[in-house]
């Protein structure tokens, strides 16, 4: 638990909250879960660090803590977190908060990449409600970004971090001039004059419209220098950039909010909800629905193609219109199970007929029992026999013979019947019966229960593809990947259950999918080079690698002297083993990535006065590095610092360096014995070295005859008026 929570020695704040897990760290505070015993409801707790509250700036962060409390508490609006209670335990400060349950807007977009108009404006709508109820209590958000706005799991929009929040009337950047916020987001206002606005809100709030419709945001650089000069003295490109097909009433919406100069936006959030409300009627539906589609091949591997109608397809012939018969079982007769495919040529007829019909002789009920027809069962398996140079009174669209045939032809098939002749029976054994199909057989490593359906789904592919070939089957086989079936076992199979019939007389085959285990992933080569597209992208370019299961929680990234915000510090398996780049492994392993934080920002300490060693100390502990210059001075002591370039409680970072200047003690001058030598020439030596020169004596012949002073002598003193040499002349 970080320092905020060791501090408090029980688990009870003020004998009503009790804390339960933390959720976040953060630059001022940690948040906790706790719940309010009294009320029984489940809060958010915030409370300050202890490295804060007992600093020498103590004051100005429990006035930003504070802050925070009465700008939220000020503001009632279900689009903002609301603030229950303050106070204090062990000397640190706390916030009692809404608990909301959900995600914050960034990680929404981290994950979706773009969203519709529709979504869009939503999140923008209830956004600009919430800001609507602040800047009507005179409160500027000053710091909406992503990463403030949550959504709960209703998806509904709650700001939060009022901590930069002040007085619209008193509002500014910060006391000092630093710029406080984030610049991908900053109003040109704020960074020029140092004024924050409502307006400024409404920029920020467009700049973040703008990134979830086209992926990205407008301004973009690794130097945030170069960023706000771009959003001081840049337009906002308009959204239909990235975005052409975006309709032109969103996009001058847009535009509004993202507008350079303060006048060309709406006045304040309630005036742009407004503008909202009318736009929303206007739009159609492709307008609402519009997205900008990702970019990348990988994302266009699913193309869609029209499909055919059910009676184009099978005037194709393409497509079987019949539906796959559930395998026979021995309470079928010798029809066997395959009745009818209607795409080929078969032994009851061919798609080539100018009948039409391309259906056998038989048709299976519905209810699955065996095929029925007007005659005896005799006559039926000899009417099977009938060559197709003589039209069956049965066949599907054949034509009606007269009476006189259909009779004589009846009688010759019941007196063959009747007769019980042998090459009846084996005809009927041949296309009907046992002869006509083989029986899947059952693999010999899966076994199989007495009673149950016994199914080839998990055997191994490899014996079983030689069983098939020794009984003559005819198979096809194909592969995919499967996160459960082993490598080389079999998935699905048609037909899959032992016993079934694969016909020998239409060109029944065994169709099998076959495992090609868990499908792999490697990591890129260049995921932990932060000059690299996927070393600054890691998560994308895991999922881009094929990785399924990445872990990432926010709260474990780690501030880095030498990696850029983004880039990767580490990434471990399920076992916590590291993982290196170009490792490969299961897609669905589970990997865990820390990321760089950048530059850790810290505060600089009041170094004037301090000894050399002592300033380096406190620099290098803050990892900031002095650069030292000498210089005399009348009042530091040798040694000490006389000043810094940079003011105490200034933010810097990690890495940045300050101009310090270091006393030589006072200036001093050397003066020679000047006792014989003219006034004149006295007086012209002493001036060179820097000292005021003062005259007494009877000055007759013009020779120094005294000097009130001589060696090392300081040139100045304490208020630094020259140091006085007063030579008596005689």
């Amino acid at each position: 638990m970080s320092e905020a929570a060791n501090a408090i020695e029980t688990p009870m704040i003020e004998g009503r909250y009790r804390i339960i897990r933390k959720i976040a760290d953060g630059g001022m505070a940690s948040v906790y879960e706790a719940m309010d015993e009294r009320l029984e409801r489940t809060v958010a707790i915030k409370i300050m660090h202890t490295q804060l509250a007992q600093g020498p700036h103590r004051a100005q962060f429990v006035e930003r803590f504070r802050r925070e409390a009465k700008s939220a508490a000020a503001i009632a609006n279900p689009h903002i977190v609301q603030v229950y209670d303050t106070g204090e335990v062990n000397g640190l400060d706390y916030l009692v908060m809404e608990f909301v349950h959900g995600v914050n807007l960034r990680r929404e977009m981290n994950e979706e990449g773009t969203f519709t108009v529709r979504e869009t404006l939503r999140i923008v709508g209830e956004t600009l409600d919430g800001l609507a109820s602040a800047h009507r209590a005179g409160v500027v958000h000053r710091d909406i970004k992503p990463e403030n706005i949550l959504l709960n799991d209703r998806g509904h929009v709650q700001i939060t971090d009022f901590g930069l929040a002040k007085a619209a009337s008193q509002a500014t950047l910060s006391s000092t001039g630093m710029l406080l916020g984030t610049a991908a987001y900053l109003a040109p206002e704020m960074i020029e004059s140092n004024q924050a606005t409502p307006q400024g809100d409404l920029y920020s709030v467009g700049i973040m419209a703008w990134e979830m419709l086209a992926g990205t945001v407008p301004f973009t650089s690794d130097n945030p220098v170069t960023l706000v000069f771009k959003h001081v003295h840049e337009d906002v490109p308009p959204i239909t950039v990235p975005c052409p097909g975006i309709d032109p009433k969103v996009a001058a919406f847009v535009a509004h909010l993202t507008a350079r100069a303060v006048e060309d936006r709406p006045a304040d959030a309630g005036v742009a909800a407004d503008e909202l409300r009318a736009l929303g009627p206007k739009l159609d539906m492709a307008a609402w629905t519009y997205r900008r589609m990702p970019q990348s091949a990988e994302d266009h591997d699913t193309v869609a193609v029209p499909v055919a109608s059910a009676g184009e397809a099978a005037g194709a012939g393409a497509v079987s219109a019949a539906p796959p018969l559930p395998p026979s079982d021995s309470a079928h007769d010798g029809a066997g199970a395959d009745v009818s495919s209607g795409n080929g040529s078969d032994d009851a007829g061919s798609a080539s007929d100018t009948s039409g019909a391309a259906t056998t002789a038989f048709d299976r009920p519905a209810d699955g029992t065996a095929p029925t027809t007007a005659i005896g069962t005799a006559a039926t398996q000899a009417l099977s026999m009938v060559p197709d140079a003589v039209e069956s009174p049965l066949k599907v669209g054949a034509k009606r013979k007269s009476k006189k045939t259909l009779a004589a032809v009846l009688a010759a098939l019941a007196a063959v019947a009747v007769l019980g002749g042998a090459g009846g029976g084996y005809a009927w054994w041949y296309y009907r019966g046992a002869g006509s199909y083989w029986q899947l057989p059952q693999p010999t490593d899966v076994a199989c229960e007495e009673g149950q359906s016994c199914r080839i789904i998990g055997a191994n592919w490899a014996k079983y593809k030689k069983t098939l070939e020794t009984a003559g089957i005819p198979y096809q086989a194909t592969e995919r990947y499967d996160d459960t079936v082993a490598k080389g076992d079999v998935i699905e199979a048609t037909p899959a259950v032992v016993g079934s019939h694969v016909s020998k007389r239409t060109g029944g085959t065994v169709s099998v999918v076959v495992s090609k285990g868990v499908k792999q992933a490697t990591v890129p080569s260049d995921i932990f080079d932060a000059n690299t597209t996927d070393g600054t992208n890691v998560l994308d370019a895991l999922k881009k690698a094929g990785f399924t299961n990445v872990a990432h929680d926010e709260s474990n990234d780690q501030y880095d002297l030498s990696l850029p915000a983004g880039a990767l510090i580490g990434l471990t398996d399920e076992s916590g083993a590291a993982v290196q780049a170009g490792s490969t492994m299961n897609h669905n392993a589970k990997l865990t990535v820390v990321l760089s934080k950048g530059l850790m920002p810290v505060t600089m300490p009041d170094v004037v006065g301090m000894t050399k060693d002592a300033m380096t100390a406190a620099l290098d502990e803050i990892h900031v590095t002095a650069n030292v210059t000498e210089q005399y001075d009348d009042k530091i002591p040798s040694g000490s610092v006389v000043s810094a370039s940079e003011q105490a409680g200034a933010e810097l970072y990690w890495g940045d360096s300050v101009d310090v200047v270091i006393s030589k003690g006072p200036e001093t001058a050397k003066i020679p014995n000047l006792v014989g030598k003219t006034k004149s020439a006295a007086t012209k030596t002493l001036q060179e070295l820097g000292f005021e020169v003062k005259t007494s004596g009877l000055d007759i012949l013009g020779l120094v005859q005294q000097q009130s002073a001589s060696g090392e002598t300081r040139l100045r003193d304490e208020d630094g008026n020259k140091t006085v040499v007063t030579l008596t002349i005689v």
